[in-house]
């Protein structure tokens, strides 16, 4: 067996995904969990999204490219909760893997997406998320839709490049429409598994 000791210092600069693992071992050693009761109340509205829905609200989003990010950082795997039926994130490592700038904008994005769910569905009564206690909490097949629909939009777009790695002329590709600044770093390429945030 080997020991680490870490500063403080250390544990807060580290990259999310290492202050996550850490969070989550000492969580535990200690015999702590993130428990879906502690969100009882705001858990209500939480709904599961398909596919097509998923498309419907990217399609409603996809002019602000914060909220599109946000959207498939959802698509990453999150904390599990609830025995494996809900996806809990983290909303400032949200923010890091979406390049934002606040949290505030994080929560600006979810609301965006929220109220996109409501325009798909003609109803406000239903989430895709909800937030609180400083996590985003999601089910987790719609965190698996997402992830299926990052990776359609991938291949696509790889589709649509040709051999030597351009974009026929006046084709533009969904990775552009979706992406002009090219995918999020944190993001996985199709058929790899997302790192665990």
């Amino acid at each position: 067996m080997i020991g680490i000791t870490l500063s403080s210092e250390q544990v807060r600069t580290a990259p999310p995904e290492v202050r996550i693992w850490i969070e989550h071992q000492v969580a535990i050693s200690l015999g702590l969990q993130v428990r879906a009761t502690d969100y009882q109340t705001s858990l209500e509205g939480l709904t599961i999204c398909n596919l097509d829905e998923l498309r419907d609200i990217f399609s409603l989003i996809q002019h602000s490219v914060p909220a599109v990010h946000v959207l498939f950082e959802l698509g990453r795997k999150g904390a599990s909760i609830a025995e494996g039926k809900l996806e809990a994130y983290r909303l400032p490592d949200i923010q890091h893997h979406a390049g934002l700038q606040t949290v505030g904008q994080v929560m600006a994005c979810l609301e965006s997406i929220n109220q996109s769910l409501h325009r798909v569905r003609g109803t406000t009564d239903s989430m895709l998320c909800v937030v609180e206690n400083g996590f985003c909490v999601v089910a987790t097949e719609t965190q698996e839709n997402l992830l299926r629909m990052w990776q359609e939009l991938i291949c696509r777009a790889d589709i649509a490049t040709d051999s030597s790695g351009t974009v026929p002329t006046g084709t533009p590709s969904l990775r552009e429409t979706a992406f002009p600044n090219g995918r999020p770093a944190a993001f996985p390429a199709p058929g790899a598994q997302p790192d665990r945030i």
